[in-house]
């Protein structure tokens, strides 16, 4: 995020700050420092802004005719007993969307899930046990695809909405085969990911795009796609309501520091391989501000990245060391806000609420308040309905031809055209760092990272070629056997 030259205060300490509508504050650069905030989008990259609903112009009844409509929502998906955890990691590692191999090693990239999901499934199974036993996503998306199929009757669509899920039950796969069942004859693709990025909606896309391929019937039918959805009106309204209601909970709402807390990508998938996600998340941060603004909530703020894994360097700052470094300024009332997130899962219910909690309060915050998810709020689920509706003129059509003519949230068209377009906009991957600097520099972080990843590669080859070796014996490789 970018921030002007203002002057460095300090937010929810015991002196007063003065804030007026014009001046207030964000917490801003990978070590958070307070600035006066200059105007929201001079520094940013020209994304799109904010927009409003046009449904309501939308000829519903000509659009429609005998056309059998659905909307088909993907989301991540999520273990729903603690024995699917294993089996759910392995299929979340084996997407090469998750763990980018050189093309070299693709072979590698079944064998290397296995090893990393059953690696991580001990501490894993941990986490879900504390929060019941399993992840409540399925049930809560579940829940919002009816909530959706409810507005979109009212507003005289009579759509089905399906749930297909990336790496779990009910996979997108079995979705598709309920479509087909159901004679769909014009579907509106929308992925539950506010932002795009390679890993999250670009990876259901790729999958979709395979799907689509082999099937003759799904090769004929309309379909179109909403990339991304985070400038819409009706989900920044519906995030600045949750945030208000949320700082009306503390006793001096306006000393509280809103921290932002995002799913984190590596930082190749941004600076290498052109992922707009975080262009895209700064921006719509940007947009909820401004509308709190509107509501004369002036608070300072600043955003960070969780969920990193691995040696490499991901998008930073990194949400653990932010809430250490915000302690050490003395800040002490502090509101989560899981900003990539419109269900509440694993990363909210015990990364946020029980890890993060646990270390603010360690680093000296006093007062601790988080956001819940979106869920089913009436604004937002009203907003995707009236998306969808927007969408359908575009059931069909030809997408545009430059993925920055995007002005609106005019989806972009099929599958396959969406991501040829995205694709044409990726750069090449860089040649490695060839500078070589002492420390814990951004050189080393990346030359560790290819330096693990290349002895993992090794080991594997080894394990593979040979069928001996502790992967065997632990039998995490029995199906190479």
């Amino acid at each position: 995020m970018c921030c002007g030259s203002g002057v460095h205060v300090d937010a929810c300490v015991s002196t007063n700050v003065s804030r007026n509508a014009k001046d207030s504050m964000v917490w801003s650069g990978t070590s958070p420092s307070l600035y006066s905030k200059q105007p929201i989008n001079k520094f940013l990259l020209p994304l799109r802004a904010l927009v409003t609903s046009t449904s309501q112009d939308v000829p519903i009844a000509s659009l429609i005719g005998r056309e059998k409509v659905g909307v088909l929502l993907l989301n991540l998906g999520g273990p729903e007993t603690l024995e699917d955890v294993q089996p759910f990691l392995f299929n979340l590692f084996a997407d090469p969307d998750i763990i980018r191999l050189p093309r070299l090693f693709r072979f590698l990239q079944k064998p290397l899930a296995q090893f990393i999901s059953v690696a991580r499934a001990p501490k894993s199974k941990e986490g879900y046990a504390s929060i019941g036993g399993g992840s409540p996503l399925r049930h809560i998306t579940d829940a919002q695809a009816e909530e959706l199929r409810k507005s979109l009757w009212e507003k005289q669509v009579p759509a089905k909405v399906y749930v297909g899920m990336r790496y779990w039950h009910p996979f997108t796969e079995e979705a598709i085969e309920q479509i087909k069942r159901d004679g769909i004859t014009k579907l509106v693709v929308l992925p539950l990911y506010p932002q795009f990025s390679i890993s999250t909606s670009g990876s259901s896309l790729r999958l979709l795009e395979s799907i689509f391929r082999e099937d003759e019937y799904l090769v004929s039918m309309q379909h179109t796609v909403i990339p991304s959805w985070y400038q819409r009106e009706g989900y920044i309204k519906a995030m600045a309501n949750l945030i208000g209601k949320e700082l009306e909970t503390f006793d001096h709402p306006e000393q509280v520091l809103i921290f932002f807390s995002a799913h984190g990508v590596p930082l190749a998938y941004v600076e290498e391989a052109g992922d707009p996600y975080k262009a895209e998340m700064e921006e719509c941060i940007d947009l909820i501000m401004e509308e709190l603004e509107k509501r004369k909530i002036m608070n300072a703020y600043t955003l960070a990245y969780q969920s990193r894994v691995g040696p490499v360097e991901w998008l930073k700052p990194y949400t653990d060391e932010t809430i250490v470094e915000l302690g050490k300024r003395g800040v002490k009332c502090l509101l989560a806000v899981p900003i990539s997130f419109v269900s509440e899962h694993i990363e909210t219910l015990e990364e946020i609420d029980v890890e993060y909690k646990e270390l603010a309060l360690k680093s000296g915050i006093e007062k601790w308040g988080r956001v819940p998810a979106l869920g089913c709020e009436p604004t937002f689920i009203s907003d995707l309905a009236d998306a969808v509706i927007e969408s359908l003129p575009y059931v069909g059509a030809m997408a545009v031809s430059n993925i920055e003519a995007r002005q609106s949230l005019v989806p972009l068209g099929s599958v396959e055209e969406l991501l040829a377009v995205y694709d044409l906009k990726r750069r090449e991957l860089q040649s490695p760092v060839m500078v070589w600097e002492w420390g814990w520099t951004r050189s080393a972080e990346t030359w560790n990272g290819r330096a693990a990843m290349l002895a993992v590669l090794v080991l594997l080859v080894l394990e593979v070629t040979t069928g001996q070796g502790f992967l065997h014996q632990w039998g995490i490789l029995p199906f190479f056997h």
